[in-house]
């Protein structure tokens, strides 16, 4: 089971939905307009090298604060990880000060600073624990493209966690083929227009309900079809295949 709940705000969180346990990972690109509302959802907020500028430079903007100084005070990670090679001087000192613990990994050059953060997530998630656990990923996409390809490889690495990967427009997650799914559609927040396509293998069979054009059976692959510009039609959309799809949405104007 799959839901956007947490794009809506903490005191409109649907009473029939279970409560899932939130960590959030900032990257370094520009934060989406929604970010206070992840950042109030998450139990974990981590910070990937520079994406701790980002919240240093703009959270002020995304708020109702009067004063730069006390959203700075009020918005610090728990953790900063990665390899050090983007946060600014003054921004590191500043969250050190703050109680914000610094994990410097610059002699760790094999992976991005997404998959340590994942890799920290997991780590120190119990097993019985992770399928309660949502990951919120901002800054994933958008850039360069080989970023945003090495992020969705994430979702891949680490396919037995729940991560979603989040910007203005859109939100990505992988449906892996281990399940069926269900995903229960916040049409105040989300959609209509959808998408559904495998990425590092075929599917030779992908059924659904719930959008304008549902596949029956569908073959898709690319270079030849694949699901995109789909419309969502139902409070709940199902998803079962063979192969492991990535599933996106469109965001509406949240504020």
């Amino acid at each position: 089971m799959h839901s956007s709940s947490f794009l809506l705000p903490k005191p409109h969180q649907p009473a029939n939905k279970p409560i899932k346990n939130y960590a959030l990972v900032v990257l370094n690109q520009h934060l989406p307009r929604f970010i206070p509302r992840l950042w109030a959802h998450a139990n974990l907020r981590i910070c990937a090298d520079g994406g701790a500028n980002r919240i240093f430079d703009e959270m002020f903007q995304m708020t109702n604060d009067e004063d730069e100084k006390s959203t700075r005070n009020r918005y610090v990670p728990e953790i900063i990880e990665g390899d050090m090679d983007s946060i600014r001087p003054e921004v590191k000192l500043f969250y050190y000060s703050q109680g914000s613990k610094i994990s410097d990994k610059s002699h760790n050059q094999e992976t991005t600073d997404l998959h340590k953060c994942i890799s920290r997530i997991h780590q120190r998630t119990p097993a019985h624990e992770k399928s309660n656990l949502c990951v919120l990923v901002t800054g994933a996409l958008g850039g360069r493209f080989d970023h945003e390809a090495a992020n969705i490889n994430v979702l891949y690495l680490f396919s037995d966690m729940r991560i979603v990967l989040l910007s203005d427009d859109c939100l990505i997650r992988l449906l892996p083929k281990t399940h069926r799914h269900e995903l229960y559609i916040e049409s105040s927040v989300e959609g209509p227009h959808c998408g559904l396509f495998p990425v590092g293998a075929p599917s030779t069979s992908t059924t659904t309900t719930g959008l304008k054009w549902n596949l029956s059976g569908s073959k898709m692959r690319f270079g030849s079809m694949i699901s995109t510009s789909n419309i969502v039609q139902s409070e709940k959309v199902t998803v079962q295949s063979d192969a492991d799809l990535l599933w996106t949405i469109s965001l509406r104007n949240l504020t």
